[in-house]
């Protein structure tokens, strides 16, 4: 079943009472048991849900893995993975990192005696430097948010295997229309599932992917145990924005392609990070790994004055000021402000976060309409 057949078939069928297409809303916490442990394989809906169950399933084929299992938020299902480790156990991580992982790790599970390193990971030997024998994971981003740098998966999980240590990529930029870590070699995928497979701001969620059955009984009992799961309506949202992702993917691609070149080669505008440049340091492995290179942008401008930033960024019409990405409407933020302002400044700048840094998520809007508000918002610095 190629990709485009997935997205609205995998993992669903017509509901068996009814004959419904749509998968419906089981709006239930509880269900019958003819005796005590005789059921139709759901108990409680903490632990299973029909309507998630299908969303998991769905998730799960996308990525070509074989288990799915989804939480309230993004971080929910980076914290259900983080608690695989235990106290002395240390994590590898990029140093341009999404901010909400970083305070998740290091003001959470640092406090519970895990250790965190922050390495460039575009830089394989750092990686193999930073392992020791504590080293239980290794957590990737790529595209890394809001640097848009591109981490090698396969190269990184030949070092992780030579290290039995696991590997966990966050997909959420990419989504499994660009690429599939588990195919590269990735122990875990995990999703911001809020941002591209919703791909309609409306719903908060976060996905995990395996294909290990081991490690999927781990997961499985932390996500019963701890109770983060999300609701059958969000579910029920999350399914219905997946049969589009294909064709939203395909447009984001495209648009961000133009709006990228367009800042390039912009009078006022300084530095473009987009990996679909040749210019870009890893352009050759986003190229092997990647079927695109997806809609998000990340630019300075000239003179690297945040003033101008913000400037530039509330002077939008077309694009909205706002947090997250990945809806069919096109967001800008400012990273060193918003999404990652847990980081401390000196850190965020070490990787590039500068004060005059603005990120987009271009959306499917017509693209002309795009380059005039880019366009129009540039003309006042």
């Amino acid at each position: 079943m190629r990709f485009g057949t997935k997205v609205i078939h995998a993992g669903l069928s017509p509901d068996p009472t009814t004959g419904a297409v749509m998968t419906p809303i089981y709006q239930t916490s509880t269900y019958h048991q003819k005796s005590p442990g005789e059921h139709k394989g759901f108990q409680y809906s903490r632990t299973g849900n029909p309507t998630r169950k299908a969303l998991e399933d769905n998730l799960a084929a996308l990525e070509n893995g074989k288990y799915g299992f989804c939480f309230g938020s993004g971080l929910a299902a980076i914290d259900a993975v983080l608690k695989l480790l235990k106290a002395g156990d240390e994590v590898i991580s990029t140093n341009d990192l999404y901010g909400g992982s970083y305070r998740l790790f290091t003001t959470i599970y640092e406090s519970f005696g895990i250790k965190f390193k922050f390495v460039p990971m575009n830089n394989v030997k750092a990686i193999e430097e930073a392992i020791t024998p504590q080293t239980k994971l290794i957590w990737v981003e790529t595209p890394t948010n809001p640097m848009i740098n591109i981490i090698d998966i396969a190269t990184v999980s030949s070092v992780a295997k030579t290290n039995n240590v696991l590997l966990a990529v966050d997909n959420t930029f990419a989504t499994p229309y660009l690429q599939n870590p588990l195919d590269l070699g990735a122990n875990i995928v995990m999703h911001s599932i809020t941002k591209y497979l919703g791909g309609h701001s409306d719903v908060l969620m976060g996905g995990l992917i395996c294909k290990d059955e081991a490690l999927a009984k781990r997961l499985h009992h932390i996500q019963n145990s701890s109770g983060a799961v999300c609701g059958p309506q969000d579910s029920f949202l999350v399914l219905r924005g997946i049969k589009t992702l294909h064709l939203r993917m395909q447009r984001h691609c495209e648009n961000g392609k133009v709006v990228a070149h367009y800042l390039k080669n912009h009078a006022k505008v300084d530095k473009v990070y987009w990996p679909g440049f040749e210019s870009h340091p890893n352009h050759e492995v986003a190229k092997k790994q990647m079927r695109g290179f997806g809609g998000m942008i990340s630019f300075t401008i000239k003179g690297d004055r945040k003033e101008d930033a913000f400037k530039v960024m509330s002077a939008f019409k077309v694009f909205t000021l706002a947090e997250s990405l990945g809806g069919v409407e096109s967001l800008t933020c400012h990273p060193a402000t918003m999404t990652h302002g847990a980081i401390p400044k000196e850190e965020r700048e070490k990787s590039g976060i500068v004060d005059s840094l603005i990120r987009l998520s271009v959306g499917i809007e017509d693209v002309r309409d795009l380059q005039e508000d880019v366009e129009a918002a540039l003309k006042l610095v």
